[in-house]
């Protein structure tokens, strides 16, 4: 009995030695071999070993007689595959993994192994079947618990650091990789987060979560097209799985297929109705679609069969034409009183009682509740307004006069974009839908393509390389950039009309850029006058993007700041941007359309003029809004809650009374 157990801890330290210097493991596990003839576990170590050492072929032979010998052990059936992929006979190494796992159906590494062969196999369902069944087994959350509860918490660095102690010591970690990712998320490095999960797919290409993940990443800034390829991979394998059916509604009514998108979740409700998520994606997709009484009674029905579902109530508020019920107020103020309400429910409900006293004339009320949600949702996120700043400031350095001289003739030649920059909530749904009703002219949506030429330039770098990073790129380089837009733009263009709106406001930031890649573009910026433009931002919520948003002073340092830099443009750039002003475009409509129109070189039409008329899907808060006759009610209605705007009138400071 001593000496077996003596063995034992031989053949321990002798597998301790594989990972650091497997030809000394080697050696000993010779010595074993020749010591103990025949022994199972001395065998398996040398075998081990040699394929370690690079001598797969010697281990393959080693591992088949002892897998003649021992033909009932999934162990030595999962080392002669392993032997066998390492000599490169895949044929082999499959037929030993499937054995393995018939052997023993919990081996999780055989599986592992296996969806990766499927894959190189092109047998994407065996594949997918093969790693969800290795997920199950390996159970990753466990493992990767305190990281995953990290980043639930909001405590990014930490879980970022011991991810990377884990990726330090296996760096095939996918599971490790995936988190790091929603890290990545987490701080808006996009870039950063798909390039984490597409290796995690590379490395394991049957990791449904990483690939959902991706899905759900892309779907943020609005990439819909390499969305669709990895929805259909995931439906192949899950067909009812609802969280993928709704990614590819969503998907599709990006690219404005909104009868398809319509129909997915037509489907999915019938199929769930019991989903309350299910019907507010549904309501999403028919508000889209123009049809909004369809659209109350889907989210309605999401709230009925949740009624703390905050989102689905304040979907109804965010129709802008809805008007509660005193039993629906009444029923918003119960779950608010919950003290086990989610935070996110509980922001989305504030807002939603916000809107309804505000239809009820309680303005002070109504503050009230719009002060809480943007607290609660201004302390959840992580907003700089500095960066911001800085900049804008490094932006009005760089382009100069003398800059854009010296870059005259650079960029594509194409006139096709018409953007419209600034702040939400300035009008620009309005004036995208005037243009859109043009003959010539199509709507997209807010393309997300100009900001993310922008951080690929290092805009939102730990230390920003941006705007100064053009200056690097050669003609050739931004002629390249221009065409590149234009062709990542090309899908969202469903009409084949000449012209197409680009209406991401935040691309104000980027007048310049655009300059230097498509000069001929025509740029419109959608100004309102400061008070009223940054009081509506702070009533409406965002789902993402708009940080500033969520607090009084940082809404009138940004708008200061957007000012300042397209009163930048205007002065080294004369004529450049039109500015359309949605006070003067109310109050004289006609005439501002014809100047809209003759800026965009386009013949004047009477539809543009009828723009209520118009039938397209409109996918911004105003969708509702911009479907009937000119709506004037907002223009002031900031008055109503001057009492309490103090903080943004010391933000804005003189703009304040412009």
């Amino acid at each position: 009995m001593p000496q077996a157990r003596a063995l034992d801890v031989t053949l321990v330290r002798v597998a301790s030695l594989l990972e650091s210097d497997p030809g000394a493991a080697m050696r000993a596990a010779q010595q074993l071999v020749r010591e103990h003839p025949g022994h199972k576990a001395a065998v398996l170590l040398l075998g081990t070993a040699q394929r370690r050492c690079g001598d797969a072929r010697s281990a393959a032979a080693m591992f088949s007689e002892l897998a003649a010998a021992q033909p009932g052990s999934a162990a030595i059936r999962l080392e002669l595959a392993r032997a066998w992929l390492a000599a490169g006979d895949s044929a082999q190494a499959f037929a030993a993994f499937e054995r393995a796992v018939e052997l023993e159906p919990d081996l999780a590494e055989g599986w592992r192994e296996l969806s990766k062969l499927r894959a190189a196999r092109g047998e994407w369902r065996e594949c997918d079947a093969a790693y969800a069944r290795f997920a199950a087994l390996a159970n990753e959350d466990v493992r990767l618990r305190e990281a995953a509860a990290a980043i639930a918490q909001e405590r990014l660095d930490h879980a970022a650091e011991q991810l990377r102690q884990e990726l330090a010591r296996h760096p095939d970690d996918v599971a490790a990789l995936r988190l790091l990712a929603q890290v990545a998320l987490k701080h808006e490095d996009f870039a950063e987060g798909e390039r984490l999960l597409n290796e995690c797919l590379r490395l394991a290409p049957g990791y449904n979560r990483a690939r959902a993940d991706l899905a759900e990443m892309l779907l943020l800034q609005q990439k819909a097209e390499p969305m669709l390829p990895l929805i259909e991979r995931l439906r192949a394998h899950e067909p009812e799985n609802v969280d993928y059916r709704t990614l590819e509604s969503a998907a599709y009514g990006l690219l404005g297929q909104s009868g398809r998108a319509v129909s997915i979740l037509a489907d999915l409700v019938v199929d769930f109705p019991e989903y309350p998520v299910g019907w507010m994606y549904y309501g999403h997709a028919l508000r889209s679609a123009g049809r909004t009484e369809e659209a109350i009674f889907a989210y309605r029905r999401a709230a009925e069969l949740n009624p703390a579902f905050g989102e689905a109530w304040f979907s109804l508020a965010n129709l802008k034409t809805f008007h509660f019920t005193p039993e629906e107020v009444a029923a918003m103020r119960a779950q608010l009183a919950r003290a086990d309400l989610g935070q996110a429910d509980r922001w989305h409900l504030e807002f939603s009682l916000g809107n309804a006293l505000q239809a009820a004339g309680d303005f002070a009320g109504s503050f009230g509740h719009y002060a809480r949600g943007n607290a609660l949702r201004r302390a959840a996120i992580q907003y700089d307004p500095e960066r911001t700043t800085a900049l804008v400031e490094r932006t009005r350095t760089l382009f100069t006069r003398e800059f854009f001289a010296a870059q005259a003739g650079t960029g594509h030649p194409s006139s096709e974009p018409i953007f419209i920059v600034g702040l939400p909530r300035a009008g620009s749904t309005l004036i995208e839908q005037i243009l859109a009703s043009h003959s010539q002219v199509e709507g997209t949506r807010e393309l997300p393509d100009i900001p993310a030429f922008a951080r690929e330039l290092g805009a939102w770098d730990a230390a920003p390389t941006y705007p100064e990073s053009v200056t690097h790129l050669s003609r050739a380089q931004l002629a390249a950039l221009g065409e590149r837009y234009l062709r990542q733009t090309r899908p969202f263009r469903l009409l084949g009309r000449p012209r197409f709106v680009d209406k991401m406001g935040n691309n104000f930031l980027d007048v310049g850029l655009i300059q230097l890649i498509l000069p001929n573009a025509r740029i419109i910026d959608a100004r309102r006058a400061p008070l009223a433009c940054c009081f509506s931002n702070f009533k409406q919520h965002f789902e993402s993007g708009v940080w500033f948003s969520y607090s009084l002073e940082d809404l009138g340092r940004y708008y200061r700041d957007y000012a300042g830099l397209m009163a930048h443009f205007d002065g080294v750039l004369p004529g450049r941007v039109h500015r359309v002003n949605y006070e003067e475009l109310i109050a004289d409509f006609a005439s501002e359309v014809r100047r809209l129109l003759d800026y965009c070189g386009l013949a004047f039409e009477e539809q543009c003029l009828r723009f209520h008329e118009t039938r397209r899907v409109v996918q911004t808060a105003s969708s509702e809004q911009v479907r009937r006759p000119l709506y004037t009610a907002g223009v002031d209605e900031w008055r109503n809650y001057e009492p309490w705007l103090g903080p943004l009138k010391a933000a804005l400071g003189d703009l304040a009374s412009s």
